[in-house]
């Protein structure tokens, strides 16, 4: 017996490239948003599990005066020690997906957009249904980074030489949404996709269990 469930749809893109932008635009459409580095906060607050895991792998140290998890101190603990950032991602990693499964079930709808930033860099292409990939040129990219962050052109540069390149990126896409031009030109592009995420959901046959 098939189950129709939401069709979910990764959206990715580099930093800057509009990826909020256009969630939000897919939002107003009554279409149900995850957000994964949303989720990554939400695992990590205080109380939660996977705070009390990280501490007590990596001490207390790492906590701020009120009990919350100081995040730039982990960061640089895990920076340059690839065992500490395995171990790390082996709290957060099940810890996200169990909240992700949890929330995909709660919201339901015909389709879902799951806002993936790293989706390249961690391999997890296999767990969505397509993959929508928003773009920009990289002046762009810049200008907005600059803009948005208030940060130093060549601090800007590094951090989008560090991420995939937008080619690799594009390798995977099932679908680009270029958004090099005005924010008021998203609008229709994501009414588009819209449509045709919601007659790809209606097909039962394009659902996988998951």
């Amino acid at each position: 017996m098939h189950t129709h469930r939401p069709l979910w749809i990764a959206l990715t893109g580099g930093i800057a490239s509009g990826k909020s932008a256009v969630a939000n635009e897919f939002s107003r459409l009554g279409v149900p948003i995850i957000d994964l580095d949303v989720l990554a906060r939400q695992v990590v607050a205080s109380g939660q599990p996977a705070l009390t895991a990280i501490i007590e792998h990596f001490g207390t140290a790492l906590l701020n005066n009120d009990g919350s998890l100081n995040r730039a101190r982990l960061r640089e603990l895990i920076f340059s020690d690839p065992a500490k950032k395995q171990a790390l991602e082996s709290i957060l990693h099940p810890a996200i997906r169990h909240a992700q499964l949890a929330l995909a079930a709660q919201l339901g709808g015909p389709y879902q957009i799951h806002v993936v930033p790293l989706l390249i860099e961690t391999q997890r292409q296999d767990r969505y249904d397509r993959i929508l990939v928003v773009t920009c040129d990289r002046a762009t990219q810049l200008k907005r980074l600059l803009q948005r962050d208030g940060i130093q052109p060549q601090l800007a540069e590094q951090m989008l030489d560090a991420q995939v390149s937008s080619a690799e990126r594009l390798k995977y896409a099932n679908d680009v949404l270029e958004n090099d031009g005005l924010p008021s030109e998203i609008a229709a592009k994501v009414a588009a996709l819209h449509h045709q995420y919601l007659a790809l959901a209606g097909n039962p046959a394009v659902t996988t269990p998951r």
